[in-house]
């Protein structure tokens, strides 16, 4: 998997600079989004609020601003409220322990272990709905896939696939298959 994700990766954005707030938000304006979609929002996104700080400190008028076209507008509003508590509580740095992400309003999860593997190096095991896509056929699971014991045993497959120390390539990887297979 990863030889055939290192040759053939679309080339996007985010995957440059990687930094927690960068990963964030990315992760944030994919869901329930096309990557096609979300390449020029994520741009402007960043030349608008290019730090985490940047964030915090605009209204939320110009956060749904920003956010307008993209749906979903409660995760600009999270992102924003996120934000502040992310300045006002630990410095404007993210937690650097799983379970500290996902406290934090506006990371669930799924952004904290995404946030956690591609940004911070951990070994965390991202569970979306293409991660969901490879494992089912991989492991002929043809059961409904939103049930919490779902949920654990997709989960389970996801962290046994993981390599020590390449937890955010596995990820992106599997993610990138189910993308685009």
């Amino acid at each position: 998997l990863l030889p055939w994700f290192a040759s053939s990766q679309r080339d996007l954005q985010w995957r440059k600079n990687r930094t927690p707030y960068r990963v964030w938000i990315a992760e944030l304006m994919l869901q329930h989004t096309r990557v096609a979609t979300v390449t020029d929002y994520y741009g402007a996104w960043m030349k608008q609020f290019p730090s985490i700080r940047k964030l915090a400190r605009a209204s939320q008028d110009e956060v749904l601003k920003a956010w307008e076209g993209l749906g979903y507008y409660s995760r600009a509003r999270n992102a924003h409220r996120a934000a502040r508590i992310l300045v006002q509580n630990h410095g404007g740095r993210f937690p650097r322990s799983l379970e500290k992400l996902q406290a934090v309003p506006g990371i669930g999860n799924y952004t904290a272990p995404a946030i956690a593997s591609l940004a911070m190096g951990m070994d965390a095991a991202v569970l979306d709905g293409n991660v969901i896509r490879v494992l089912s056929r991989l492991y002929g699971y043809d059961k409904p896939c939103s049930s919490a014991m779902a949920r654990r045993q997709l989960q389970s497959w996801a962290s046994g696939h993981l390599l020590p120390g390449r937890a955010g390539d596995m990820n992106e990887a599997t993610i990138e298959l189910g993308a685009l297979i």
